[in-house]
């Protein structure tokens, strides 16, 4: 629930999340299709997840976020070694606040997932890049797109007992985090070459977290299992789909890599069901179907700006 390059550079919003990490399985990258490297990302993350939620009751969310956020800031550290010296104060206020609404996103969506279903959290936490996708549009066919996404959320308040305030406050924090995620990575990638914003701004999250990380997480945060586990849920949430997508948006367009993307709450949901068994009913279904489709719809473009891109499906 990890922007990873400039949204003027990536071509639009949810393609801004994922251009992050470097180079690794280069030769699995000429291999494997574009669109399978963004489908075994998008279940990546949601496994990871899975896994985050299934720690809960040994290891606080906090402490899950915090971990996690370590695990990717050391590695993407390792990567892009950014450069300190010379940034201006414009800079480090950039930065910084790309750092919070990274550490928020990550903060809320798990605080969500501790307390409502894993699909129903994504579904509502992805009106986020939802809104950024159709904020500047001058498109009519996006008041469709808005209209739909209100739809879901009308049908989630048909839901029953499992559906908590705090989850859905915590989900629509995690949400504006993330569409505040995408706005100020295009700053950052103005300012920083590579990944080394992103780099900073993953440090500034784990610094952020770590107090209530560490304080709620106390003595179990000693336990090697569970900082095995903890790592795993960092591997598989950032470190493997980044590096997967940032593979995949070399071979495709970045319209076809957010219409792909835009099936991540169904993929929440189906993890959510598997690993977790969190059922979800008709209402719920036709929520997170309205949502995708609503996301499928605003990241489409006219056939000539498809053409633009330079490449096909």
């Amino acid at each position: 629930m990890d922007a990873h390059a400039a949204v003027n550079e990536s071509g639009g919003p949810f393609r801004a999340r994922f251009s992050s990490g470097a180079a690794l399985f280069r030769t699995a990258g000429d291999i494997i299709p574009p669109t399978w490297m963004v489908l075994i990302g998008i279940l990546s993350v949601q496994l990871g997840a899975g896994i985050a939620k299934n720690l809960f009751g040994v290891l606080p969310p906090s402490a899950v976020v915090w971990l996690r956020l370590l695990t990717s800031a050391a590695v993407l550290l390792i990567l892009a070694r950014p450069a300190l010296r010379g940034r201006t104060r414009a800079d480090w206020l950039v930065v910084i606040g790309f750092g919070l609404c990274l550490a928020t996103m990550n903060y809320a969506i798990y605080q969500s997932f501790a307390r409502i279903p894993l699909g129903i959290a994504v579904t509502i936490e992805f009106l986020g890049p939802l809104a950024v996708a159709v904020a500047g549009s001058r498109r009519r066919i996006d008041l469709l797109w808005v209209v739909l996404a209100g739809t879901g959320v009308v049908l989630l308040g048909r839901s029953d007992g499992d559906i908590t305030a705090a989850g859905v406050a915590f989900a629509l924090l995690a949400g504006a985090a993330w569409a505040g995620y995408i706005l100020l990575s295009a700053a950052t990638g103005r300012r920083f070459s590579g990944t080394s914003g992103l780099a900073i701004a993953s440090v500034v999250g784990v610094v952020l977290v770590a107090p209530a990380g560490i304080a709620e997480g106390g003595s179990a945060l000693l336990d090697p299992r569970l900082l095995l586990l903890g790592l795993a849920v960092g591997l598989l949430s950032s470190v493997v789909p980044y590096t997967l997508e940032m593979q995949a948006l070399r071979r495709m367009p970045p319209r076809v890599f957010g219409i792909l993307m835009s099936l991540e709450p169904a993929a929440a949901a189906l993890i959510g069901l598997v690993l977790l068994g969190e059922f979800l009913s008709t209402w719920q279904w036709l929520a997170v179907g309205c949502v995708v489709a609503a996301s499928v719809g605003a990241t489409r473009r006219p056939r000539e700006d498809a053409r633009a891109d330079g490449a096909t499906p």
